[in-house]
């Protein structure tokens, strides 16, 4: 699915980057025809003007078919340098009277010069000749035509070798582009393709969390069925059994619910600023039973007067998933050590309790829905693994930042930094 989908990307995007390189070429070689045959006009002009004008060259042909006669250097420089032209005078029929050349040439190739000038019967235009490109442009006049010719052979390359170097360059820009393409389409699409696998990794994981609560429930509902002559009271356990597992099953949908309504409501959370020292103390006193039930040393060192631009209620939910991970997690009669102090311009919260640690390996990936370091510990304490996905997802919702730190068989430590 995702080789079709860089595929299509490929071809959409070389599909369009030809297009914009074919009408930028076009464009340029357009304009330079166009002054390319502007600046063989303007020549071919000058051209015939010297060779017809009645004073310098004479513009008088000689009937012999020789060059006229010189009129001395003023005359010679007169002639348009630096260009190959000849002139050649008819009578109606098309048959040559005399030629005006700077250039020696024969009488071959003046015929046929003047047949393709009458071939194609215009005032004006080209054709190729032993293997030089010419410009011509007939005047009629009282004898019949002069045709003035003139060689437009380097003007003609330059157009080749423009069509040559943008064939060239082309080439070589669309392999570029291809790999240039495909290395930013695989970037582009990664972080589709984690999506995909880690949403349906999720679907998986919360099918497979379900299962096992569906499965006592079934079980449990069987056995109610089983001895359906016996009395309530009597069967009370089973009714237990289904009453917790529904309750874990309740959980659990709540908290993916929460989860999807963080992800869909980012932009629609009410921020305020509000005392964040006494929200963090208010969740340690509603914790304190549970700390002194499960014989745990609870620490604390708040600093006064702290306040965080956010949503109070969420920083509340933060604190306590901390702690009641602190507390399902903390060795028997050990202790939790929580801190809240300001550093530099932001606001560190420090949970840390006494534990066998969390590997390196597992370290990274303790935030992601459905982790656990150790599944069958999690299950033993009635959790699935969303708690720290939730508080990640609440702290970046902050825009803060949370991380874990480890030693193995002492300790394991939770920061959350606010701005």
């Amino acid at each position: 699915m995702f080789n079709k989908l860089r595929n299509r990307f490929l071809v959409v995007n070389l599909v369009i980057i030809s297009f914009i390189m074919l009408v930028a070429f076009a464009s340029i070689y357009t304009i330079t025809y166009q002054n390319v045959r502007a600046d063989i006009d303007m020549e071919l002009h000058r051209v015939s003007d010297f060779y017809l004008k009645p004073n310098g060259n004479k513009g008088e042909p000689r009937p012999d078919g020789g060059n006229p006669p010189q009129q001395g250097k003023a005359n010679t420089n007169s002639s348009p340098e630096r260009t190959v032209s000849f002139l050649l005078q008819t009578d109606d029929q098309w048959k040559i009277t005399a030629t005006n050349s700077r250039f020696d040439m024969d009488t071959d190739f003046y015929s046929l010069a003047i047949q393709k000038a009458a071939t194609h019967n215009a005032q004006d235009g080209q054709f190729t000749l032993d293997g030089n490109t010419w410009a011509y442009m007939v005047q009629k006049n009282n004898t019949g035509y002069c045709v003035v010719y003139l060689d437009v052979t380097p003007q003609h390359n330059i157009l080749t070798n423009l069509v040559y170097t943008f064939s060239v360059v082309g080439l070589v820009m669309l392999i570029v582009i291809y790999f240039t393409s495909r290395f930013f389409a695989n970037r582009s699409i990664a972080p589709v393709q984690e999506a995909f696998y880690k949403q349906k990794q999720f679907i998986a994981d919360a099918s497979h969390e379900l299962k096992t609560p569906l499965a006592v429930i079934n079980t449990n509902a069987d056995v109610l069925l089983a001895n359906s002559d016996d009395t309530i009271q009597n069967q009370a356990k089973w009714l237990h059994h289904i009453k917790s597992e529904t309750e874990r099953m309740k959980t659990l949908t709540n908290d993916l619910l929460y989860l999807t309504e963080m992800d869909d409501s980012r932009a629609l959370m009410m921020f305020t600023t509000f005392p964040v020292s006494e929200s963090v103390e208010s969740v340690i006193l509603t914790m304190e039973a549970v700390v002194y039930e499960k014989n745990i040393t609870l620490h604390y060192d708040i600093e006064p007067n702290l306040t965080v631009h956010g949503n109070n209620e969420q920083i509340k939910q933060v604190v306590m998933i901390l702690l009641d991970n602190a507390i399902k997690y903390n060795k028997s009669e050990g202790s939790i050590t929580l801190t809240l102090a300001k550093r530099h311009s932001d606001i560190l919260l420090t949970v840390t309790n006494t534990s066998d640690g969390i590997s390196h390996e597992h370290l990274d990936k303790i935030f992601d829905r459905f982790y656990s370091a150790n599944q069958s510990r999690s299950r033993k304490h009635g959790g699935y693994g969303l708690g720290l996905a939730i508080a990640k997802s609440i702290v970046e919702q902050h825009k803060g930042k949370i991380h874990a730190k480890s030693v193995l068989n002492e300790s394991t430590s939770f920061y959350v930094q606010l701005p």
